[in-house]
């Protein structure tokens, strides 16, 4: 028991040191040796651990995923409305990207598609789904231009919001994500909402703060 508690302690400080190697060099230029100097761990435990660097950058971005993905699960069982749940839940991503390494790094990783084979997408598909769903609970509500698909809907905002971070990420090293998220559901909003609905669902892109 006390080597398992262990082994999982040593796992959990490769994993948080590799997240800090690649979230500051990204998968090409991070190096098994930058990582293991970063965990505390020799080279041997790490390569006991992980046998290579894709397994590596797998496990922190399996990491990162369930993170957002707990924290979102939490936002969705508060029971508020489908569409300003999906606001809320651009917020809580945004503010992970912010503060939580773990979770900068494996956003990073996900973008970096050309790095594994196959590529990872997953999270993804878990935010299409997610998407889509609180949409469909939207246009229930009577929130959604009864033309617009949910599902088309969800494939458009989740590339649109990787695109915005992306950019943010590019071009202020994020310091400016909140107000180019907020920008987003702005320019977004009057397109998607019914005109009889649009006065009292315009101030939702206030709650990216």
């Amino acid at each position: 028991m006390v080597k398992q508690v262990r082994a999982q302690v040593t796992r959990e400080m490769i994993v948080a040191g590799a997240a800090a190697v690649f979230g500051r060099r990204g998968y090409g230029l991070a190096s098994i040796a930058d990582i293991a100097t970063e965990s505390g761990v020799t080279k041997g435990a790490l390569y006991f651990h992980f046998p290579s660097k894709d397994e590596l950058a797998r496990a922190v971005i399996a990491e990162q995923h369930r993170r957002t993905m707990t924290a979102s699960a939490a936002v969705i069982e508060e029971g508020r409305p489908g569409l300003e749940t999906m606001v809320l839940l651009s917020v809580v991503l945004a503010r992970q990207l912010l503060n939580d390494p773990v979770v900068h790094a494996g956003i990073r990783l996900t973008t970096d598609v050309s790095s594994f084979d196959p590529p990872v997408t997953e999270p993804y598909q878990d935010w299409l789904r997610t998407a889509e769903a609180l949409f469909r609970q939207a246009a229930d509500e009577g929130d959604l231009r009864p033309e617009i698909d949910p599902g088309m809907l969800a494939g458009v905002i989740v590339p649109a919001y990787t695109g915005v971070q992306l950019l943010s990420e590019t071009v202020s090293r994020r310091a400016d994500l909140m107000d180019r998220v907020r920008d987003l559901w702005t320019v977004l909003l009057p397109g998607i909402v019914p005109a009889s609905r649009f006065e009292r669902l315009r101030s939702l892109p206030q709650l990216v703060r």
